[in-house]
Parts: structure tokens; C-alpha cells; sequence
């Protein structure tokens, strides 16, 4: 039996999350995965009914679970801390180590890209410290205000979490047919930070021989990403160039709403989409629910490599080519990517998809 904890979010988060149960539960019964879900309330409801977004309780179900899937949430319009207003992705983040955001940005067949040319690139981003204010100390956070009219903003950098990110990135490197990593810094300004992770990424690439290592500017990879995103495969950044670039890299590849996102550890991992919650769009059926999606095929994938089987592995395959297959056509994908399906249609094409596939390989 494998865990999954549910957790709804805030805005469209809910109706992503169910959107997302529904496939897995079609990927559960084409593939015989033998999952169990498990739900837990955050967000503003938590803090209505428990004075938290993320009560304890939700974070020890957490723990135990053997993978997680996070509806967006609302963090931005949170009360303060001190009045229960954490932020849930950002706490079980730092709680669970999940110090591998990895988030693929490739264009899709049937759906034309906005920058006009195919690619598929992966961005590891590390996810534990850098800029993040609500992660990069023991307590208290990253920023102070010493008077009313200064904010200082500390960084962390260690070599521990520089050398872990970049051993992700190569090993994934390594698997693909490119065999690319290329760091992405600031160490002509940010030279002791920046120049600390690139030690690590360095020592870690000389271990890789097989695998080509180059270094580019983070401004400069704004511009080169524009112009040119299939140059690169793999790209690995510190926590906050790694948040924009990824924006970026998803915008190009067709949508924020089709960017996967994984967030792992070595013991955990959580499915959560790179986009908002939008909470103009709740209630109304039409929100995309494929970044989800795809990022719960992430999470099978995981589990695949953790232990869990060949099967998950398989459907997480069986999932991505049903999410191509639902952008294809415009009955099967939501208003935003000119199309005509609601969130439970889209879904539910996806999820039809998958069982079929799941029903044919084991025939």
C-alpha cells in the first residue's frame, strides 16, 4: 500500500487536487499501484476551524505519507505568522528536507509554443535556502528591519545543500540524451555565495566526465532562454534564480499551467504545480488542472525509483502521454489553452486515457 496525502489548498487548489485524485485513481485502478489517499484541510479553512494554515497534525500526516500532492494556496494574503498565516508549501519544504525542486519545461506536440521552436529542458532548483526569508534560519527569518525605512535581506548558501542540488542535477543529467548541466549564478557580483555554490557544482561535475558542464550569468540565461531554450538540458541555480527562470522557461514552453514541479527529498517528496491559486478563477470549472497533473506523474515516477515498483513508472508514462493527448484538442483542454473542456472534462479525458493504457499493458 502506497500513502498519498491530499491537501486542497486554497482558491482553484481544490478543484486542481480532485481533478488530480481522479487521474491517480484511474492510473491506481489501470496499473494496480494499490494507492491510498489520505486528505487533510489547509489554508484558510485550516485557519478558520484550527487558528493555522497548516496545523501540526497535517504536518505529522506529512511525514508518514509516503508522497504528498499540494493544491496551491493563498500565501500572499495570509494573515502573520504570529496570527497562524504559514506558508504550507514553504514549511513543508524546510520540514521535510524537500531540498530538490525539479521542474521540466519542454513544448508540447498539438500545441504550439509561444517562442516558436520545440525544446525540453529540466531546471533543479535548489529549494531549501538562498533568498527565501521563511526557510534560510533556525528560527525567525532571513529579513530585519532595523529601522522603519530599512529592510536587510540575509542569504544562505552552504556547501551541504550546493553539492546535493548539483548531484541531482548531474545524475538526471546523465540519464538524458544530451548529457548537459550548465550552472546558472551571479558570482561576478554575488562572489561569495555564488562563488561557494559554483565550487560545489564544480567538484561534483568533475565527477561526471561524460556529462558537458558550462557556467552562463543569470541575467545573461534570461536573454539566452528567450532566444535560444533549446540549447540547453539541464540547469542547475540556487533557490530564487531557479523560481524565475522556471516561470520563464514554463511561459515559453506554452504555459504556466502546463509546468510540472516536484518537490524531493531523500525521503519525501510533494507534487505541487508552479502556478497560483487564483482565486477569481474557484468555483467556475475552468481552471487547467495539467500542471497537477503532470506533477503527480512526477511523484509516481519517484516512488518508482524509490522502491515502489515498475508500475509506477509506467503509469507516470501512461499519464504524461495523456496529458499530450488531451492538448491535441480543443474539447479536451481548458479555456486557457483555447479550448473548450472544463477542469473535471479535461480531467476526466486524462483519466480515461490512463486507465486504458494501464488496461492494455497488463492485458
Amino acid at each position: 500500500m502506497t500513502r498519498l496525502l491530499l491537501l486542497g489548498g486554497d482558491g482553484i487548489g481544490p478543484e486542481l487536487v480532485e481533478a488530480t485524485r481522479a487521474v491517480l485513481t484511474a492510473a491506481d485502478d489501470g496499473f494496480d499501484l494499490g494507492l491510498q489517499f489520505e486528505t487533510a484541510v489547509i489554508g484558510f479553512d485550516a485557519l478558520a476551524t484550527e487558528g493555522s494554515t497548516i496545523p501540526d497534525a497535517v504536518i505529522d500526516k506529512a511525514r508518514a505519507a509516503d508522497g504528498i500532492v499540494l493544491g496551491p494556496v493563498s500565501h500572499n494574503a495570509y494573515p502573520p505568522v504570529s496570527e497562524g498565516g504559514l506558508n504550507p508549501s514553504g514549511l513543508l519544504r524546510k520540514t521535510l528536507d524537500l531540498y530538490a525542486n525539479v521542474r521540466p519545461a519542454r513544448t508540447f506536440e498539438g500545441y504550439p509554443p509561444p517562442c516558436g521552436q520545440p525544446f525540453d529542458l529540466v531546471i533543479f532548483r535548489e529549494n531549501t535556502e538562498g533568498f527565501y526569508a521563511d526557510r534560510n534560519m533556525a528560527s525567525g527569518t532571513g529579513e530585519v528591519r532595523p529601522d522603519p525605512d530599512m529592510v536587510l535581506a540575509l542569504r544562505k548558501v552552504t556547501r551541504k545543500a550546493s553539492a546535493r542540488i548539483a548531484r541531482a542535477a548531474f545524475a538526471h543529467a546523465a540519464t538524458r540524451p544530451a548529457r548537459h548541466v550548465t550552472a546558472v549564478h551571479k558570482a561576478n557580483v554575488l562572489r561569495e555565495s555564488d562563488g561557494l555554490f559554483l565550487e560545489e557544482v564544480r567538484r561534483v561535475a568533475a565527477g561526471y566526465p561524460d556529462v558537458t558542464y558550462d557556467e552562463v550569468l543569470v541575467d545573461a540565461m534570461a536573454a539566452l532562454l528567450v532566444r535560444s531554450p533549446d540549447r540547453y538540458d539541464v540547469i542547475v541555480t540556487t533557490n530564487m534564480f531557479g523560481d524565475i527562470l522556471s516561470d520563464l522557461a514554463a511561459e515559453l514552453s506554452g504555459s504556466l499551467g502546463l509546468a510540472a514541479s516536484l518537490n524531493a527529498g531523500t525521503d519525501h517528496a510533494m507534487a505541487q504545480a508552479q502556478h497560483g491559486s487564483a482565486p477569481d478563477l474557484a468555483g467556475r470549472d475552468i481552471a487547467n488542472p495539467a500542471s497537477l497533473i503532470l506533477s503527480a506523474a512526477m511523484l509516481l515516477d519517484w516512488l518508482s525509483e524509490k522502491g515502489h515498483g515498475a508500475d509506477f513508472a509506467a503509469a507516470a508514462r501512461a499519464v504524461e502521454q495523456a496529458v499530450r493527448s488531451s492538448l491535441k484538442d480543443p474539447v479536451t483542454r481548458t479555456p486557457d489553452l483555447s479550448g473548450t473542456a472544463g477542469t473535471r472534462a479535461m480531467a476526466g479525458a486524462i483519466s480515461e486515457a490512463v486507465l486504458r493504457a494501464g488496461q492494455s499493458e497488463r492485458a
